[in-house]
């Protein structure tokens, strides 16, 4: 049975690239939505900032529609096939997030998830560099209350934003993504609630590489290593021109 649920206006400031909406974000809006305790998340289309778009509820799953019945983005019930790597320890993760924030390579943008242009509360800001050592990016995350609800609890769309750009730095760090790559599909599963003011540790991994496809894993967990979310993420390079 498919059920119109509601129509949504994606505000201008949760982008990623600029103009379309962070996939992250659209995740978990669908997540929030839909039933089951995983769910594999596929990106069809772009989806706009500031344009009305159409949740759909089907079954377990979910999508969301352009106005005019254009499949953007759809959600169903799926399974991990991958296991979290072991994550760092907190003082590692910590001085990656300071290694992230000097950088030189390191791009300066607004990104919703990972930029430093976003104000606290606006953006996630969270700040993944590469533990070499390790073969992971990791980052020491401390949620704003301004992505939280009122008990402080942060919803599906948050948790499933800091799935999202780690895995993208992941894959270009250690297989060499290039630049301009999206997220294409997201598979995840949440274990337990996560809070605003409370420190956590994220990392990603590389996981495979076919052409300009790379699948990487990502990881929310609490300081002392408690496992909170995992994803496997499929990201693709765009074509060269």
């Amino acid at each position: 049975m498919t059920i119109p649920l509601e129509t949504q206006t994606i505000p201008e400031h949760i982008h990623g690239y600029p103009d379309l909406a962070f996939g992250g974000y659209v995740a978990g809006m669908l997540a929030a939505r839909a039933t089951g305790d995983t769910l594999r998340v596929d990106f069809r289309r772009a989806v706009p900032v500031s344009t009305p778009v159409v949740l759909i509820a089907e079954d377990e799953g979910a999508s969301l529609l352009a106005p005019d019945g254009t499949l953007l983005v759809e959600a169903a019930p799926s399974a991990l096939s991958i296991d979290a790597v072991p994550a760092p320890p907190l003082s590692e993760a910590r001085a990656a997030t300071a290694r992230a924030l000097s950088a030189p390579e390191r791009r300066v943008t607004d990104c919703y998830g990972c930029g430093v242009g976003c104000p606290p509360g606006r953006g996630l800001r969270l700040f993944a560099w590469a533990i070499p050592e390790r073969r992971v990016t990791a980052a020491a995350w401390t949620p704003d209350a301004g992505l939280a609800g009122e008990n402080g609890e942060l919803p599906p769309e948050t948790v499933w934003s800091a799935l999202d750009c780690p895995g993208g730095i992941a894959a270009w760090v250690y297989a060499e993504m290039g630049m301009g790559a999206f997220t294409a599909a997201l598979t995840a599963r949440q274990l337990r609630p996560m809070f605003a003011g409370t420190e956590y540790i994220s990392h990603a991994w590389p996981i495979d590489r076919d052409g300009r496809k790379h699948t990487v894993g990502v990881a929310l967990s609490t300081a002392e290593g408690e496992l909170c979310a995992l994803a496997e993420a499929l990201w693709i390079e765009p074509r060269a021109e």
